[in-house]
């Protein structure tokens, strides 16, 4: 699998983990453990790609790879021919019962195979030069530039039938944005796709010639989003994948923001469930204590009980097709399993190849999972991203120096500095997590 991966994506792996970050693209080399899925969501893929539209809630502690399953769902999506958008719910920047703003986050986070963040530009464009295509196909003559300009303003006219129901504004504004490109107006046509991407303040101007007025609330983004999916779904692409991550932060806002936001999930489930917006798979992560506690998902017992999970059995035969998955995180045996596939990676592009798999060989990279996870309270699951930091580093050391031999040289340590919340209470750190300087822990390797 290491040989298929180019220079630059094993590059941009490497480098991401490095930083302690999950790679934005790379991830079906590293998805360990994910093969029980592989199956279900290829199916529910399909499913929205033939005009359905699914929802997925993922569930884990911090640490378990809610966020790397996410975005390896998202790479396989991309595959099948899908946009995606990953979305940070946040109290501040990203609240959930505003919907207006996670439209236009989604707008901003879309990509595609071919495009990375934002792509929404290139969509557009691509819909209307399929258009084009299609009056062109259908028997207009392409010699004739005004008869292809009037039967494409035909043809977008009954594309947006549905659209223009439910969002006049967005067919409006896709019009303006046609005619200000072919008349070479770039001011006019930015301004009119940044509004179409719900972004705020756009020129009153811009509005007003395009005969748009106001801007995107709570209700209109629905209708912005089916208009999304309908100029994707007439560009070939099978949909769109939507992650909200982090859904748990929910727990921590003021009852009321709480209750909004809650009741803005339900809406997006109801309306999913309801066929409005074919093409669409949307996947929420939270932890188990955001869909089983009081402060989380129970407080509206409809939802809960429309996204719910039987989770009292062994893992092993959890239903992949339920509404709910559980991820239970790393084991040893898997942490090891992934330090030999990022080894692997790593080597593959290394200076010194031969050296990084004699040196870092697969004993190696077992007692550094074991000595990383004995120090984390024996929690295999908050390890992997320390864990391949500290592998990386060995690596680097490796590659460069000739002279360099980890199992002599090598003292792991670990300063408070470089955990997160989760890994410092499991390493018992919590209080040093206000120290501007602490002297090294030696984990003892």
């Amino acid at each position: 699998m290491t040989a298929e991966l180019s220079a630059r994506r094993r590059r941009d792996i490497i480098d991401a983990l490095r930083r302690g970050t999950v790679p934005q693209r790379g991830l079906d080399v590293m998805a360990v453990g994910l093969n029980r899925f592989e199956a279900t969501i290829a199916s529910e893929l399909d499913s929205a790609a033939g005009g359905g539209a699914q929802f997925k809630a993922i569930r884990g502690e911090y640490g378990s790879g809610k966020t790397f399953f996410a975005r390896w769902l998202s790479e396989n999506a991309k595959r099948k021919g899908f946009a995606t958008a990953e979305v940070q719910i946040s109290e501040t920047e990203t609240p959930l019962h505003r919907l207006e703003t996670i439209y236009r986050r989604i707008i901003e986070n879309l990509a595609t195979s071919e495009a990375q963040p934002s792509a929404f530009r290139e969509v557009v464009d691509g819909w209307l030069h399929v258009l084009e295509a299609d009056v062109i196909e259908a028997g207009t003559s392409a010699a004739d530039p005004v008869a292809v300009a009037a039967a494409t303003d035909a043809l977008l006219e009954r594309r947006l039938v549905a659209v223009s129901k439910a969002a006049p504004a967005f067919a409006a504004a896709l019009r303006g944005y046609r005619e200000a490109t072919l008349n070479g107006d770039i001011a006019q046509a930015d301004g009119l796709l940044s509004w179409l991407g719900g972004q705020p303040h756009v020129a009153a101007s811009v509005r007003r010639l395009a005969g748009v007025r106001g801007e995107l609330d709570h209700f209109g983004a629905l209708g912005f989003l089916q208009g999304l999916l309908t100029v994707l779904r007439d560009s070939d692409y099978g949909g769109l994948i939507v992650i909200l991550d982090e859904v748990e932060t929910l727990q921590r806002v003021r009852s009321d923001v709480r209750e909004k936001s809650l009741n803005a999930l339900r809406q997006l489930v109801d309306e999913i469930d309801s066929g409005r917006f074919p093409g669409l798979y949307l996947v929420i992560t939270g932890t188990p204590a955001f869909f089983d506690g009081q402060q989380g998902l129970q407080r509206l017992p409809p939802l809960a009980q429309r996204i719910s999970a039987d989770f009292s059995g062994d893992p092993r035969f959890d239903n992949p097709r339920a509404p709910q998955l559980r991820l239970t995180g790393f084991t040893q045996d898997s942490l090891c399993e992934l330090g030999i596939r990022v080894r692997n990676i790593y080597a593959a592009g290394a200076d010194a190849t031969d050296r990084v798999r004699t040196l870092v060989d697969d004993d190696y990279v077992a007692e550094l999972a074991n000595a990383v996870a004995g120090q984390l309270g024996g929690r295999a699951g908050v390890a992997p991203r320390l864990y391949l930091r500290k592998l990386i580093d060995v690596m680097d050391r490796v590659d460069q120096f000739n002279d360099y031999r980890p199992r002599r040289d090598y003292l792991l340590t670990v300063s408070a500095s470089e955990l997160n919340d989760v890994e410092r209470e499991a390493a018992h750190l919590g209080d040093l997590r206000a120290a501007s300087s602490v002297d090294d822990v030696d984990l003892g390797l």
